[in-house]
């Protein structure tokens, strides 16, 4: 693979000494399947590792999942990191991304598939689900449950998906109290690790592409590890930002979307480093499940056997192996 693209994940620790979330040190076995291995591996591990690979001089392809077994399948798949996706799991409990999941839903949701994965995984904070209070609480509460990074916007609240309409955003002093409240979060807990990578996200594009320009820019000097402008509606605002707004940049890469869909490497040659696909396997997941479920519907179940895994690979991709080991352990 080109070198610009992410490769695959690389341990966190070379011996498979790792220090678990619960204080508990415990060794990583690495015999049967690596990417599904129950290991408890610390979010310190994590956040250094995600550093780590930002520091890299090249485009980070992520995924991003809504749930463990989604989180799980991308860490197979041997990507280096993560996005927990407030669309995938608004999506995932059946309901909109319009901002009707609070702070202790995505909370739990961070916990749960931050739990089923040792790669780290940066999180969807919204809004920060209040004002710059709220925001220092959430990067706190995410981070303590396994976030390694988070990400704040200024949209007002409740807000919704970036691309759909009805959004607006908050004024711009409002704006840069949420990014500056999530950046001393970071600094006040870091613990050696830098703290939880921030991503400040604007949405002031819909109404104006040089007021979201004017705060990346600001969201930048504040301290935010990443900028991300949300929705550039060509190529040329795309460059336009790449080329003003210093610092490490986010491109969200949503499929028919607002956004221009470009490979790789040109976003890296724009200036991008990070390229999300936010409702890639959601919506891959949702077409496979509407065509077996017509399949059936129809009345022709022996079309579905090819469309499926086999029994044996299901197993495996959601644990079996490695809990069938540990029952033997304790027999």
């Amino acid at each position: 693979m080109a070198a610009f693209l992410a490769g695959q994940a690389l341990p966190l620790h070379s011996k498979g000494i790792i220090e678990g979330k619960t204080g508990i040190r415990r060794k990583c076995g690495r015999k049967k399947n690596p990417a599904n291995e129950i290991c408890m591996i610390s979010t310190r591990a994590k956040t250094i590792r995600l550093r780590q690979l930002l520091q890299e001089k090249r485009i980070h392809l992520m995924p991003c999942c809504g749930d463990g077994l989604s989180a799980k399948l991308i860490q197979r798949a041997n990507f280096d990191f993560t996005f927990m996706s407030g669309f995938a799991t608004a999506g995932s409990k059946g309901l909109p991304d319009t901002g009707l999941l609070g702070y202790k839903e995505m909370l739990e949701n961070v916990a749960e598939t931050s739990d089923v994965i040792d790669i780290p995984i940066i999180a969807d904070a919204d809004t920060g689900f209040g004002n710059a209070v709220n925001v220092r609480r959430t990067v706190m509460g995410f981070a303590k449950a396994g976030a390694s990074g988070l990400l704040i916007e200024d949209q007002v609240n409740p807000k919704r998906c970036g691309h759909t309409k009805g959004k607006a955003v908050v004024d711009r002093d409002e704006a840069l109290c949420r990014i500056r409240a999530a950046c001393d979060a970071r600094d006040e807990i870091a613990d050696g690790d830098g703290g939880p990578v921030i991503i400040a996200r604007t949405d002031a594009g819909r109404t104006s592409f040089e007021e979201a320009l004017t705060r990346a820019r600001l969201f930048h000097d504040l301290g935010a590890d990443i900028t991300f402008v949300e929705a550039p509606q060509s190529e040329e605002q795309m460059r336009m930002y790449c080329q003003s707004v210093p610092g490490l940049k986010l491109a969200n890469m949503l499929e028919m979307g607002d956004t221009p869909i470009l490979p790789p490497k040109q976003l890296f040659e724009m200036g991008y480093s990070i390229a999300a696909y936010p409702l890639t396997l959601l919506s891959a997941s949702v077409k496979a499940q509407e065509e077996v479920l017509a399949k059936l519907r129809e009345g022709i179940p022996e079309e579905v056997q090819p469309l499926l895994k086999t029994f044996e690979e299901l197993r495996d991709v959601v644990g079996f192996p490695e809990y069938y080991d540990a029952e033997e352990k304790y027999k």
